[in-house]
């Protein structure tokens, strides 16, 4: 242990013994040593820490204040010396942050929150959109304002560690009852009718549907947009747009709703979902123990049927 905190751990029995004998007893030391230190430890804060009161020695006021700080300081330095690698999380009130978009929120989120609350349920457990973090999800990452993040980039920052959870491909989304007949769907009829489209970032920049129909060779006009994934199926049960999304996604709102799922012409890239968070977190037993249980929701989902699928190998 260093001669600083040989010093806290002096302080801390010395202000709450109040006395020399009793502080060389609980120290294992003789008087003489103890009031050696004493001496030094007076020299150190510039104070006398302890004065005689009639027939005994009571802390200064200066003395008093240092003992909530002292006792940090040695819960501190025993941390780092003896740190807790054990996690239980099913007793942890713990609070678990995660930023996502909302267009995981009907199959993977849902999952996600089950398996937490069955695994840990004294946590909590805290979602907020990606346009929601204050300076971005990169930020909040590093400011520790999120634990981690999930979403599907084409290209993830560099500077975050990432894990690739599964993949998912493109479809087109339309109300059964739509003008452009089961199977008819041409790349003509794709180019030519208009579609909905949500914008999860900024309007003036191509998001990663777009940059995946280009790398196809594909266009659309988009004549309305949308803030949230939620809302669009719900207008194209109205309307003869068409929506292009991810299978998982369109296959939810195909079975609740009357709606229809059309392959896109010609063949898309799949798009990769990541789980990424900051090298602050890396090892710290608690974040690990959250992607864990992210990852196993991903390899879950992946094995049924109508799900995000090919499981990606873990980074």
């Amino acid at each position: 242990m260093s001669r600083q905190s040989i010093d806290s751990y002096m302080i801390g029995v010395l202000l709450t013994e109040s006395s020399v004998s009793s502080a060389a007893r609980l120290l294992g030391q003789s008087q003489p040593t103890v009031s050696i230190a004493l001496r030094h430890l007076r020299k150190l804060t510039g104070d006398p820490l302890l004065v005689r009161s009639g027939s005994r020695m009571v802390p200064t006021s200066h003395a008093l204040t240092l003992i909530e700080p002292d006792a940090q300081a040695l819960a501190s330095i025993d941390a780092i010396l003896h740190p807790n690698t054990a996690f239980d999380p099913s007793s942890s009130a713990r609070t678990f942050r995660i930023g996502s978009p909302d267009y995981l929120d009907v199959f993977f989120v849902i999952a996600v929150i089950d398996a937490f609350h069955q695994a840990a349920p004294l946590a909590k457990l805290e979602f907020r959109h990606l346009m929601m973090l204050d300076g971005g999800y990169e930020n909040g990452l590093e400011t520790e304002l999120r634990d981690l993040v999930i979403g599907n980039w084409r290209t993830p920052p560099a500077h975050l560690h990432l894990q690739p959870l599964c993949q998912d491909e493109l479809v087109c989304l339309m109300r059964d009852a739509h003008p452009i007949a089961p199977g008819k769907l041409t790349r003509d009829a794709y180019e030519r009718t208009e579609h909905l489209s949500v914008t999860t970032y900024n309007t003036t920049a191509w998001g990663t549907i777009d940059t995946e129909l280009a790398r196809n060779g594909l266009t659309r006009t988009v004549t309305t947009t949308l803030p949230y994934f939620g809302m669009a199926p719900y207008v194209l049960v109205r309307s003869d747009l068409l929506f292009t999304t991810t299978r998982a996604l369109a296959s939810h709102y195909a079975r609740v709703l009357p709606l229809r799922i059309e392959s896109i012409p010609g063949a898309t890239p799949a798009l990769t979902y990541y789980q990424l968070w900051h090298e602050r977190t890396h090892r710290r037993t608690t974040t690990r123990w959250l992607r864990r249980l992210v990852t196993q929701v991903a390899r879950t989902l992946a094995d049924e049927p109508t799900r995000p699928s090919r499981l990606a190998r873990a980074a």
